[in-house]
């Protein structure tokens, strides 16, 4: 992660954010939902951020190294946000269904478009999981898929819920509570971007850690 990389990000951070401005008044008044495309805006920052690049438009994971990238906006959101399908399931994928899948993925990255707890500044953060090393991650997927297995969970569906518009660090997860490496940090403060952390320690020696309910 080199100045390069963060002044990349700001200046894709900061399209975005005049994009999303430009054309709300046009979805309020024409009264449809926003139409950002936050999953697409999501991936293109984390290959700023990191250097890892897409794999280009062809089906499979998001970047070329077998990393996933999750997105969550909450600005005039509609639903819920949440981190949707964070671990393979229900696919026919050989991988899919257990901790194999994670095998196969250096890193899963999560990005949220929020705002501050306090002073309600829009903001970017992003979290990355080392899921072939992080074995907080790997057992609360473990006990997910056993769950599956056995039937008390039926869903294809594993969701991590972020904390939205909230400072801290804690996605929630009936099969375990966590605190996740945070990567990245950004607030827009009169319509600039500036960051306020970017630690790429994060994605050698990151680990979540176990919240009690």
């Amino acid at each position: 992660m080199t100045e390069k990389n963060l002044e990349e990000v700001l200046y894709l951070l900061q399209l975005h954010y005049e994009a999303y401005a430009n054309v709300k008044a046009f979805a309020d008044k024409f009264k449809h939902p926003h139409p950002t495309d936050t999953r697409g805006w999501s991936q293109i920052i984390v290959s700023a951020l990191t250097g890892i690049g897409g794999y280009e438009r062809k089906k499979g994971p998001d970047l070329e190294d077998g990393s996933d990238v999750k997105a969550a906006n909450c600005w005039d959101a509609i639903d819920t946000p949440r981190f949707n399908g964070c671990i393979k399931a229900g696919t026919q994928a050989d991988v899919a269904n257990s901790l194999a899948s994670l095998d196969k993925m250096p890193y899963l990255f999560f990005v949220m478009w929020d705002v501050t707890e306090k002073t309600k500044k829009e903001r970017c953060r992003i979290w990355v999981v080392r899921t072939q090393y992080d074995q907080r991650f790997r057992d609360m997927a473990d006990l997910w898929y056993r769950q599956r297995a056995a039937g008390t969970i039926r869903s294809d569906n594993f969701q991590l819920h972020p904390p939205r518009n909230l400072d801290h660090n804690v996605f929630r997860n009936n099969c375990g509570v966590l605190e996740y490496p945070l990567l990245f940090e950004a607030h827009a403060s009169n319509g600039k971007y500036s960051v306020k952390l970017a630690d790429p320690t994060m994605l050698t020696r990151g680990c979540c850690k176990v919240i009690a309910n």
